[in-house]
């Protein structure tokens, strides 16, 4: 990490090895004043991302005494993690379905009030419903033996086909995310006993914290509280500032060039720092750390339809194993979480996995329309279509062999976290950012402040 932060020259990272990282650097380090960072162009980390992860890590180094500056190109805080209200509803942008069993949901700096599913999972088959529940052990080690995909170690097992695809393969690409089971074999045993012990749950819809130095502004306006960003962003130290509507140009181990996405100047500025974390999506992190390995990535759609009050619904997930359409998987999401829907009304939050996640929103909504009819056993052609959320980096790819977690310090004073460093989905995000904040602190000497 540089102890000095100098004016920026050079928009490049310094490519210097783990192994010529100066070891008197801890020593050198020493915090920036509160009063330079409200200045506006200097901090001793600057955060790019207001995800979870960013946020994650930005209250991480916070806690430890260090000052932060978090840029967000978006509007607000949230990243692919943030949901919409409208007329009422509750809207996810991605699918926010959790494991709540995950110790990194656990260690989160305020208790994440969650809404279980505690209805189970049923599986639609053409001619049967299987109801799959907390307590089913009875999953086959699919793990066990060499690392396969996980569609090779199902059939490697021998199962009656009833079994294999009339339970056991949708609800594998539902844990995963991945309809045609390529992942790991190992991630999915992981995630098969994970939800075996405590099933599937939704953040709750609580009302929004008041956040400190413009996260609670940020977090605000047309969010909806209750995810895990909103709650970060409530919890954030005085030492951590949150910009939003500022987009990084380019990342060096001193200094962060940004620019306003608002208003036609697109306003340039500079911030010097002694280290970067970046935090954003898998794409903009290719951008600004060119050469970074990162894995492919898998498409997903996320729709939300207003129906009426009237709808049967009970706090489950209904998988549809014979494909009966687009619709991977579907809830009366506010059967689960009633703070999602108005009074008076039920939403319904459908998921779109693989190439059809690609196609139109008015093709989609069409196409998904008598399938959801026949998985709720009524007409759906009235429904409202409230939004789709389309993200073709969803899911990163996690194909045999899985190697785990990935390096999160890649240089002298550069860190990267996201699912693409760790496992995929919201508890890699925050398994990563613990990871690149504890490497930054490590860096510092400052690790046995958190």
């Amino acid at each position: 990490m540089n102890p000095h932060p100098g004016p920026r020259s050079d928009p490049r990272p310094h490519h210097r090895s783990e192994a010529s990282v100066p070891a008197s650097r801890a020593d050198r380090f020493h915090p920036v004043p509160r009063q330079a960072v409200e200045g506006g162009d200097v901090a001793d980390v600057v955060v790019v991302g207001a995800g979870a992860a960013g946020l994650l890590a930005a209250h991480r180094l916070g806690t430890a005494g260090l000052s932060v500056v978090v840029v967000e190109a978006a509007d607000r805080v949230g990243g692919r993690m943030a949901s919409d209200r409208r007329d009422g509803f509750r809207l996810d942008r991605a699918s926010q379905l959790l494991l709540p069993n995950r110790p990194e949901l656990q260690r989160l700096p305020r208790p994440l009030p969650l809404r279980p599913l505690t209805a189970g999972v049923l599986v639609r088959g053409a001619a049967r419903t299987v109801r799959v529940g907390t307590g089913d052990t009875d999953f086959p080690r699919i793990g066990v033996g060499p690392e396969l995909t996980a569609a090779a170690a199902l059939r490697r097992r021998g199962l009656p086909a009833r079994v294999t695809e009339g339970t056991l393969r949708p609800l594998l690409a539902t844990l995963l995310g991945d309809p045609e089971l390529a992942s790991s074999s190992r991630l999915g045993e992981l995630r098969l006993r994970a939800f075996a012990r405590r099933g599937l749950a939704l953040p709750a819809a609580a009302p929004a914290h008041g956040g400190v130095n413009g996260a609670a502004a940020a977090a605000g306006g047309a969010a909806a509280a209750g995810t895990v960003p909103d709650l970060l962003a409530g919890a954030l130290p005085q030492e951590v500032t949150i910009r939003t509507g500022t987009r990084a140009v380019s990342v060096a181990t001193t200094a962060v060039e940004t620019e306003s996405t608002h208003g036609p100047s697109r306003r340039r500025r500079v911030v010097r720092c002694r280290a970067v974390v970046v935090a954003t999506g898998v794409a903009e992190a290719a951008r600004l750390l060119p050469g970074l390995r990162l894995p492919p990535h898998r498409p997903a759609t996320v729709l939300h339809h207003a129906a009426p009050a009237a709808l049967a619904g009970e706090p489950a997930l209904i998988v549809d194993a014979a494909r009966r359409g687009p619709i991977a998987h579907t809830m009366v999401a506010s059967a689960a979480d009633p703070g999602r829907a108005p009074q008076g009304w039920r939403l319904v939050t459908s998921v779109v996995l693989g190439p059809r996640a690609a196609e139109p929103a008015e093709l989609l909504d069409k196409a998904v329309r008598p399938q959801l009819a026949e998985l709720y056993d009524t007409p759906a052609e009235e429904w409202e279509l409230l939004a789709t959320h389309h993200d073709p980096r969803a899911v990163p790819v996690a194909s045999p062999p899985y190697r785990g977690p990935r390096r999160v310090r890649l240089l002298d004073g550069i860190y990267v976290c996201g699912d693409h460093r760790d496992a995929p989905g919201l508890t890699g995000d925050l398994a990563s950012a613990e990871r690149a904040a504890d490497a930054l602190l490590a860096d510092a000497g400052l690790h046995q402040r958190v």
